[in-house]
């Protein structure tokens, strides 16, 4: 790891995990960082956008899902090459699951992994291409739509820190990555239409 958690990265971390952390909240945050609950949404919003309006949704969804395949992949790469040990397995006081169950480490807790995988968060990365991603696939998605899945992001980074999972500059090192990522991934698709797109005759 080739920097030290600053002052302000450690007191955003202790005030959403531990002094921010409330039992009616626990559930929440276990389900907005579930990857399965959200292909499962995925899945039928794709199926419905087919039928409705064509075949070419698919083709809109496969590269959402490429989007988020590559994002995934080059965060992963990013995470081994700085191997950031995650808060839970770095600080005491530190609520977490642990065999489906909530538990909270000792204040007499000593750090004993040299290596992780916290920086940056993939979830937070994911998210946030999935979201700016959408937003250029479908330009014309309607407002209050457009205002729910932007705080999608946002709700999967705070409950990555709240599971004691991420320090909160990963959760921001991610959502700029996943930005970058879908911006990019919009301008190879774009490109691609323009060159494929007959010309005058």
């Amino acid at each position: 790891m080739f920097f030290d958690t600053p002052a302000f990265d450690l007191f955003l971390f202790q005030l959403i995990n531990q002094h921010a952390h409330v039992d009616w909240l626990n559930g929440l945050m276990r389900l907005l960082s579930s990857k399965t609950a959200l292909f499962l949404i995925l899945a039928p919003v794709a199926a419905i956008l087919v039928r409705r309006l064509g075949r070419r949704q698919l083709v809109l969804f496969l590269i959402l899902l490429a989007g988020m395949g590559l994002t995934d992949l080059t965060t992963s790469m990013v995470k081994d090459s700085i191997q950031r040990v995650r808060p839970l397995n770095s600080l005491p006081n530190t609520h977490l699951v642990e065999d489906g169950e909530w538990i909270q480490r000792p204040p007499d807790f000593v750090q004993t992994k040299t290596a992780g995988s916290s920086y940056p968060s993939a979830h937070a990365s994911n998210s946030m291409c999935l979201v700016v991603l959408a937003m250029l696939l479908w330009p014309r998605m309607r407002p209050g739509l457009r205002t729910a899945l932007t705080a999608l992001p946002f709700l999967v980074g705070y409950s990555r820190i709240y599971l004691g999972k991420h320090f909160p500059s990963d959760v921001l090192a991610g959502w700029l990555f996943g930005a970058v990522v879908a911006t990019l991934v919009w301008l190879a698709w774009a490109t691609a239409q323009r060159l494929l797109r007959p010309g005058p005759e």
